[in-house]
């Protein structure tokens, strides 16, 4: 054969060996979930990609076959072809025998670096790219190679499969999606711009309602707003005025003691017909829905689910009121900072270096705005105001300061023994995750 002609066949090769690693990253790199989009829009070979994913082992092995075969005929044309031309060139400067073995590692060399780049690097970054398109385009002409190769693609495969077996090693690849997979996904969008920053702060929220305690989301015994089961007409108008809710609590005695709970459409309907609004009258008084202080969120909306309730008071071990949770708290923490501008801020940022936050902020909550989610984590606290109180080991007192991942907590309010609010401020960069960080009493 001619220069010219072996060129062309070195050419010809090449891009067959590129066709086959395209191939093979395409296949890896496609996405289940669009494949499954396109062919429910109808596309067959992305049916047929499924299929093969589910099982790739012929697949595979037929693209080893080409990739490996045709590597081997590259190098033997490009030395055919490379090799007795760099010698010659060298010969005129080098003995016969030197230059013939120069000139073989020179053709080596070329023809190998025009394998790792024309058939590797370039095919494999183009595959990554586009997974899924290139994947249907290739899928046709691969089923009709691994059916000319069928006797090589069994014979390797049989083999293949024993050693995996014999050597315990999986054979297919596990399809399961967790919630670390969905949420990489979330964040992976939102760096790309698909998704915003608050629907990914959601989605994150959603899947924390299984480890948030009811805790976390309620409304905390000494801002509940209740009724005695005797207090008189001028005093429910007078704290309906003052505190307006959908719903309260009534207790007999005190709030320990729940009856049930009335609903203020029932007040405002008997009011606009004349009525009386006393609590004596069983008929204003709802069962109320009574849930443990250890019950994660997830667990509140099945719980309201299944009684067709949004209220509920909330429990601890010795059987006091420590709560209360409404649908509407369970939603305020999925939406976060989309909620409506009317609700309570419990983070308010001062500036760039420093935040007031109130002591009720939930800990989560606190980790993530900081960026210290590693360092403020415990399962005995679930409040910025509990992780003080297990920081300081005492009740938190104005001017108490606590160091942590390079901000300081400086307790500001106390009410009686709650912690209202906390000056946080930065004041080092935020150390790497799992950094040991302690905490420190004033001076």
């Amino acid at each position: 054969m001619t220069l010219g002609q072996n060129l062309l066949l070195l050419l010809a090769l090449l891009i067959a060996a590129a066709f086959f690693s395209v191939a093979e990253i395409a296949l890896a790199a496609s996405r289940r979930l669009r494949l499954r989009q396109l062919a429910e829009a109808g596309d067959t070979r992305a049916e047929e990609v499924l299929r093969v994913q589910q099982q790739p082992g012929h697949y595979f092995t037929a693209v080893q076959i080409g990739v490996n075969g045709l590597a081997i005929l590259g190098g033997i044309v490009g030395e055919g072809v490379f090799s007795p031309t760099f010698s010659g060139f060298l010969a005129r400067w080098l003995e016969p025998e030197l230059a013939g073995t120069l000139g073989f590692i020179g053709s080596f060399v070329l023809v190998t670096s025009l394998f790792i780049v024309l058939t590797d690097l370039i095919p494999k970054q183009a595959g990554m790219a586009e997974p899924e398109h290139l994947a249907l385009r290739v899928i046709g002409p691969m089923r009709i190679l691994v059916r000319i190769f069928s006797p090589l693609v069994w014979l390797y495969s049989r083999t293949a499969d024993q050693l995996m077996r014999l050597l315990r090693l999986p054979t297919r690849r596990d399809e399961r999606i967790t919630s670390d997979d969905i949420l990489a996904l979330a964040e992976a969008g939102t760096r790309s711009g698909v998704l915003a920053r608050g629907e990914q702060r959601i989605i994150e929220n959603i899947f924390e309602l299984d480890t948030r305690t009811v805790e976390s989301a309620m409304t905390h015994r000494d801002r509940i707003a209740w009724f005695l089961q005797d207090d008189p007409e001028d005093i429910i108008r007078a704290r309906i005025a003052e505190e307006p809710f959908s719903t309260y609590p009534v207790c007999r005695g005190d709030i320990d003691h729940v009856v049930g709970y009335v609903d203020t459409r029932d007040l405002y309907q008997r009011l606009l017909n004349g009525q009386s609004i006393a609590l004596t009258d069983p008929k204003l008084i709802h069962k109320v829905l009574v849930v443990p202080d250890r019950l994660t969120l997830a667990e509140v909306l099945e719980q309201f689910r299944q009684v067709g309730e949004d209220f509920a008071m909330i429990v601890n071990e010795y059987s006091l009121i420590v709560g209360l949770v409404t649908l509407n708290d369970v939603m305020s923490t999925v939406m976060g900072e989309l909620v409506s501008p009317g609700d309570e801020e419990f983070i308010i940022q001062r500036d760039d270096h420093s935040w007031l936050i109130d002591g009720a902020t939930p800990i989560q909550d606190v980790g993530r705005v900081l960026g210290i989610e590693d360092e403020l984590h415990g399962e005995e606290y679930e409040t910025l105001a509990g992780f003080l109180m297990e920081a300081l080991r005492r009740v938190p007192r104005r001017t108490d300061i606590v160091n942590l991942g390079g901000y300081q907590f400086e307790v500001m309010d106390v009410d009686t023994y709650r912690v209202d609010q906390v000056l946080v401020t930065r004041t080092a960069p935020v150390p790497p995750a799992g950094a040991s960080a302690a905490g420190q009493l004033p001076d």
